[in-house]
């Protein structure tokens, strides 16, 4: 398969290319040091990198940035950050992107336990992550040619412990684990579905 992994160069982005590449041509995107660079906050941007890549089979997201802080700083210009990233930066991936993807291909986004387990800083990424859930779950009765689009849910990730101080009591998801949830994604056939570990 051909596979594009946007935010390839992250955390969780650099496991899956390691993964999957064995296996698949997997095109690395990132803001930066991709294979093909992208801003997903910018729709010319994702319609460029789609024209680079040309027809594929899968994508899957692993980026979406928003604001962390404190409710005071919330506002505006600081609530659009996720607004703008990890919610119209992975809708828009799906639709400018079905233009381009194989019949029965699949789109796999990234969410996060936040959108039902809030946590202190981070109301601007529970509210991303319940739009692109939202989005997911509607999407999936409207593509067409056997499309399919899920999200994968995790907890903090076990690799980045920066974040461990943010979540008090919750069990870190592996990397195994987050392989896994976006392989059944990927190469199962779900849709609609938001697959925690």
């Amino acid at each position: 398969m051909k596979i594009i992994i946007v935010g390839a160069t992250g955390t969780m982005g650099t496991h899956l290319v390691k993964a999957l590449e064995k296996e698949h041509e997997v095109i690395k995107v990132a803001s930066k040091d991709g294979d093909i660079d992208a801003d997903i906050t910018s729709t010319e941007s994702i319609e460029n990198m789609f024209k680079q890549v040309g027809t594929f089979d899968a994508l899957i997201s692993t980026a979406g940035p928003t604001f962390v802080g404190p409710w005071g700083k919330l506002n505006d210009s600081t609530f659009r950050q996720g607004v703008e990233g990890k919610m119209m930066g992975q809708i828009n991936l799906v639709l400018i992107g079905q233009k381009y993807i194989n019949p029965k291909g699949s789109f796999t986004l990234i969410t996060g336990a936040l959108t039902h387990e809030p946590q202190v800083n981070f109301a601007n990424a529970s509210a991303a992550n319940g739009a692109v859930e939202g989005f997911v779950r509607a999407a999936a009765i409207e593509l067409e040619n056997g499309i399919r689009i899920n999200a994968v849910s995790p907890t903090v990730i076990e690799d980045s412990p920066q974040y461990f101080p943010y979540f008090p009591g919750e069990i870190p998801t592996t990397m195994r684990q987050l392989e896994f949830m976006f392989r059944k994604s990927v190469f199962g056939k779900v849709t609609g579905h938001v697959i925690k570990p």
